[in-house]
């Protein structure tokens, strides 16, 4: 295995590494345009082992004595014989990573075509969805992709303006679950109405439906769409759709989105099972 090692902090690799990390429009911009995310953190570097998308491999020489870490690179490399693999000199982690005390690795991983559809013809999208109109926190977004994947939710659609569902924290929050995904992003809300097959069930507090009194609608595909933390699902997705509530306590005026996207994907499996 050929190891290239870096010892300037001025390496263009270590810069190209804080710019894909940045947060907002400037990181998503950056990671558009290189094609690629960063993987931080063994758990994320596992879960793409042996995928030719994970083409780079970022350690430290205090990483390679980690026995999960050096065995992650090796069998990924064995596999994987075109990875290039970068040795950081002692002090460099310090200026890369964000995680804190994390084992020294870290990964390039190619972005799926699915994340430029706004650069692509709209295919139709039929069977289970989840929707995401204008969600702007990384830790919602990505526990959202997480449930969705433990849920069998195994298409996603972002409409633009939503955090980017590659950038590094939304990777962090969301533990792998992207490769389990088909996630399409940048979408307009036209898009979504004229691809999207299943009908759509929009989570708003004052529906007059109940979530738990709906089994024969959650018995077939349906496109389950969560609106921004501030401003809830879009009114042109809402006129479209079936406005749906869940039973609350009338003292707590909202759920956060993502607990309530769980619910309402955790209860859509629990009637298909009963």
């Amino acid at each position: 295995m050929k190891i290239e090692f870096i010892s300037s902090k001025d390496n263009p690799l270590l810069r190209e590494i804080r710019l894909l990390q940045t947060a907002g429009p400037k990181g998503q911009k950056a990671r558009l345009t290189s094609g690629h995310t960063l993987l931080e953190g063994i758990h994320l570097v596992q879960t793409w082992v042996g995928d030719p998308a994970l083409n780079t491999l970022i350690t430290s020489d205090l990483g390679l004595q980690n026995p999960e870490i050096s065995q992650a690179v090796y069998d990924h490399v064995e596999i994987c014989p075109e990875t290039r693999v970068y040795q950081l000199d002692k002090g460099l982690w310090d200026l890369v990573s964000d995680l804190v005390n994390a084992p020294h690795v870290a990964g390039f991983l190619d972005l799926p075509k699915s994340s430029f559809a706004s650069r692509q013809p709209v295919a139709t999208l039929s069977g289970d969805l989840l929707i995401l109109d204008r969600i702007q926190d990384a830790g919602n977004v990505g526990s959202m992709l997480r449930t969705a994947a433990a849920a069998g939710f195994t298409q996603v659609v972002a409409i633009s303006g939503c955090a980017h569902l590659w950038s590094s924290k939304v990777m962090r929050a969301a533990m792998g679950a992207h490769r389990l995904l088909d996630i399409h992003e940048g979408w307009s809300s036209q898009q979504v109405l004229s691809a999207v097959t299943a009908p759509l069930l929009a989570a708003t507090a004052d529906a007059s439906l109940e979530l738990f009194n709906m089994p024969q609608v959650l018995m077939h595909p349906v496109a389950w769409v969560m609106g921004s933390e501030g401003h809830g699902v879009s009114e042109d997705l809402l006129a479209q759709a079936k406005g749906v509530s869940i039973p609350m306590d009338p003292r707590i005026e909202s759920l956060n989105v993502s607990s309530a996207a769980a619910i309402c994907l955790f209860e859509t499996v629990r009637v298909r099972r009963g």
